[in-house]
């Protein structure tokens, strides 16, 4: 896999899927996303994804996977999906 790979569009509901295999559970719906939790030795990291269907802006989605969030990178996104699908 190249690191100079763009994220792919990926909806909100996609998203949510992928990372509940990858661990994350969900802890809270609200009408504007869902609140998920993952624990990660003796810390724990909780991020909201939108509930949408349309797909989330690269903006949003950078942030959701960004260091202050999940902390998975882009590199960690595109390995999700190769491991689990889209």
């Amino acid at each position: 896999m190249t690191p100079d790979k763009k994220l792919p569009r990926i909806r909100g509901k996609q998203l949510i899927k992928l990372v509940q295999k990858d661990g994350w559970i969900i802890r809270r719906r609200a009408t504007h996303g869902v609140a998920l939790a993952k624990k990660f030795g003796d810390r724990s990291r909780v991020t909201v994804i939108p509930d949408s269907r349309a797909e989330l802006d690269e903006g949003t989605l950078a942030a959701i996977i960004g260091p202050k969030q999940m902390g998975i990178g882009k590199q960690g996104l595109l390995e999700l999906i190769d491991r689990y699908g889209m």
